[in-house]
């Protein structure tokens, strides 16, 4: 059993879909890395702002600086300008720095947990699942996870708080526009959702083909003996190649 803090996942459900609610389950490896959590939403919410910031800074500085023709404020906006830019840059460079360590320190205790787990389980448990399979999980799958925790949750909370800025900012310019821009967004959102499910049970499929892949593998080199005593070598390489068409139909 596990050591560390947390309840180790089952390994039971491999090969099958995992739901949304299923991700929470993260959240008990992230308890560990508060203090870094915490400095990457700093610097996310720093970011995001200096994003929005930027953009009202230049419309400020047309409408006062280059209309007025005052020299004397065109200087401080540029020495303004270059001080948004370093924040932007050191809250940039923090974001990624503390979000990828989440996402590698976290892969790094899931395999921790689920090898734990998988060690633990029943020699029937292996006799009706691929040693392969396994081994493929325990690496394709958390690797999956690293790029959800390190990369794709932080684009998609950075995105999510430019949205918000960026509305009530066009609220407060222009409402007539916010109000057109609204009417316009679901022929935008509607393909999005659309095409999003297409792409994520076709992620689920790829990976799973990728797992057939690994687990061909990993049995035949394991049996390289056994496959070479019968001169099986050109059947395993055509069930490889299908195994590795199947994988590629998938992900096309």
């Amino acid at each position: 059993a596990s050591s560390m803090p947390y309840a180790s996942p089952t390994v039971a459900g491999i090969g099958q879909r995992v739901p949304i609610r299923v991700l929470r389950r993260l959240g008990a490896f992230l308890g560990p890395y508060r203090r870094q959590l915490v400095l990457a939403v700093v610097a996310l919410v720093v970011a995001a702002g200096t994003v929005l910031g930027f953009g009202a800074g230049l419309r400020w500085l047309v409408d006062n600086g280059f209309a007025g023709g005052d020299r004397a404020l065109l200087d401080r906006a540029l020495i303004a300008l270059f001080g948004i830019v370093a924040v932007l840059s050191i809250a940039s460079w923090a974001r990624s720095y503390f979000v990828s360590w989440i996402g590698e320190r976290v892969a790094a205790d899931l395999r921790k947990a689920v090898f734990d787990r998988v060690v633990d389980l029943s020699p029937a448990f292996f006799e009706v699942t691929r040693t392969g399979e396994v081994i493929s999980r325990l690496t394709t799958d958390t690797t999956l996870l690293q790029t959800v925790v390190g990369t794709s949750a932080s684009m998609a909370i950075r995105n999510v708080l430019l949205v918000i800025g960026g509305a009530a900012m066009m609220i407060v310019t222009s409402p007539k526009l916010t109000v057109l821009v609204a009417l316009v967004l679901p022929l935008v959102i509607v393909p999005i959702v659309v095409f999003g499910r297409r792409v994520r049970r076709l992620s689920r499929e790829s990976q799973d083909r990728i797992g057939d892949v690994g687990a061909h593998v990993e049995e035949t080199l394991n049996a390289i003996r056994t496959v070479q005593a019968f001169v099986h070598e050109d059947s395993d390489r055509r069930q490889f190649a299908g195994r590795v068409e199947d994988a590629f139909r998938v992900a096309v």
